[in-house]
């Protein structure tokens, strides 16, 4: 059997084999044993894809790899330690007998290997080697691109939360990384990981705002800078010595630019509002920022020295400590459609048509319960720009659509959840739109029959015992082609009164008409109603 051939039927069998036993899990385990070296790689790699692989199964692919990491043929070595990260992420137990090897491959010429190595390290090594493997890689990431030392800082920040009593060596040596030189995606890097850090490990919060506090008194980076003052003003006040804090705060209003000393402003008036005891120092030091050449800072100067002079708790903690809980690009939108609407003048401004604030879509989620094992490509130089959060695209999105005008603001929309298995024939995700009265079900459906097409597509739901909910209406899927993704949507109308709780079966129901699967073209006009639960 040649090599491609190989390749070939692995993708077939990892997608037919459903459980270790099978007959070809054996044919397998067989190819671990040929004599081509490429022959039993994928045999490995076909073994490490399966699904509900156990730690035992996975034993004789492992075993195969850790003697390619000796190997010395750069290829091999990298293709082994890549396998092995990625069995590391479900895995983790079952790649520790290669740790030995793993660490010989730090000192790799090839830095690709290397950093493949560090990070499966980091995701494998136990809570007693954590001193020793900081050190081992302080003496590596000099020699690396800052791409490579992201996808290090990222697997750090993923030891840390494994072994969090180990904070303290880990934030050494993050904050050793911080004073290096790098560019900002490298810095923006260093500095969410050690803010992640203090949000998810109490312990770990001084330690953290100091290194913090030290990196803003050098920092080039004006939005760095900024994040940094703004969780100072967060986390500060709640600290065993809040006033240790204000020096290194008050000192950017001084030295840097318009929107750190904006961001500075706004931090010290927190500190004033949270510590009764700091308050007439804030005053003072607000006070001098009222002669600032900026206009925003003056604003907030005097906005904030006007809200603590009034000694009231409800103000400090309404116009200080809780900011607009509205999406800012929501609220731009909003705005913007008032003033073009001559009609809508004779009413004031409603702050309750805006979207609640939602986390921000991107094309990377830097908090990952484990690290990515693709390696790192250049980072696009891009401008730091306000991004559309999900709910907004989601708002934007129903808007447009004339049957659900009438529903008013979208309130919130839930992450999408899946009602259906990956490998089914069908695939249907939800999102629940949440409005003042309804609540609006959006279906995302997937063909993956290349001899069918589906028309008129919609879910019918069907209450489960709940009393005083109404499906009021469908907005069928007029057609739905092999392997293309459409929505249909469901109008649901919340009972009056009492908890808003509720559950339903739900029914995918369509025409199915055959089609070619060569061309895609339906074979005929008729076509069979047909549904899937």
């Amino acid at each position: 059997m040649s090599v491609g051939e190989l390749s070939g039927r692995r993708n077939i069998l990892v997608g037919e084999m459903s459980r270790p036993e099978s007959p070809l899990f054996d044919f397998l385990e067989s190819c671990l044993r040929h004599k081509c070296e490429v022959v039993i790689y994928e045999a490995a790699s076909a073994i490490v894809r399966m699904p509900k692989t156990s730690s035992r199964e996975l034993a004789p692919a492992v075993s195969v790899l850790q003697l390619f990491c000796a190997s010395p043929k750069p290829s091999l070595r990298f293709a082994a330690v890549r396998t092995l990260n990625k069995i590391s992420i479900n895995h983790p137990q079952a790649v520790t007998t290669c740790n030995m090897d793993l660490e010989n491959l730090i000192t790799d010429q090839n830095r690709s290997i290397a950093t493949l190595a560090i990070t499966t390290l980091l995701k494998t090594g136990a809570e007693s080697s954590v001193e020793r493997l900081m050190k081992q890689i302080s003496s590596f990431v000099s020699e690396i691109s800052d791409e490579f030392k992201i996808v290090v800082i990222d697997a750090i920040r993923s030891l840390c939360m494994r072994y969090p009593r180990k904070h303290a060596v880990m934030m050494s040596f993050l904050a050793t990384m911080l004073r290096d030189d790098g560019g900002y995606e490298y810095k923006k890097a260093i500095v969410e990981t050690i803010i992640s850090i203090i949000e998810e490990n109490p312990d770990a919060k001084e330690t953290g705002l100091s290194h913090l506090c030290e990196f803003i008194e050098d920092c080039e980076h004006a939005v760095l800078a900024t994040r940094v003052l703004h969780l100072l003003g967060r986390e500060g006040p709640k600290a065993q010595n809040p006033a240790r804090y204000i020096r290194f705060v008050y000192n950017r209003v001084i030295l840097e630019a318009t929107q750190v000393r904006a961001a500075a402003v706004t931090a010290l008036a927190k500190f004033g509002a949270l510590c009764p005891e700091l308050q007439p120092s804030i005053e003072v030091l607000l006070g001098r920022c009222l002669l600032d050449t900026d206009d925003e800072v003056r604003d907030r100067a005097t906005y904030y020295l006007a809200v603590l002079k009034t000694g009231s708790t409800q103000f400090t903690s309404a116009y200080i400590l809780n900011g607009l809980q509205v999406s800012v690009v929501g609220l731009e939108r909003a705005l913007q459609q008032y003033v073009r609407d001559p009609s809508a003048h004779e009413m004031p401004f409603d702050l309750k048509i805006v979207p609640v604030s939602a986390q921000p879509i991107t094309a990377t989620e830097r908090k990952k319960p484990s690290v990515s094992v693709d390696l790192p490509t250049p980072a696009s130089k891009k401008e730091d720009k306000m991004k559309a959060t999900r709910q907004d695209v989601y708002a934007e999105q129903l808007r447009a659509i004339p049957e659900f005008a009438r529903l008013g603001a979208l309130f919130r929309s839930s992450e999408p959840i899946e009602l259906t298995e990956s490998e089914t024939e069908y695939n249907v995700v939800c999102v629940k739109h949440t409005f003042s009265d309804h609540v609006l079900l959006q279906f995302d459906c997937r063909n993956t029959l290349n001899d069918q097409l589906l028309e008129n597509v919609f879910v019918e739901l069907e209450p489960q015992g709940e009393e005083g909910w109404e499906v009021e209406t469908h907005l069928a899927l007029p057609s739905l082609p092999y392997n293309q993704l459409g929505s249909t949507y469901t109008l649901v109308k919340m009972p009056d009164g009492g908890e808003v709780t509720g559950a339903f079966n739900a029914t995918l129901k369509f025409l199915v008409k055959d089609v070619d699967p060569n061309t895609g073209e339906p074979e005929g006009d008729d076509g069979y109603e047909d549904s899937y639960v």
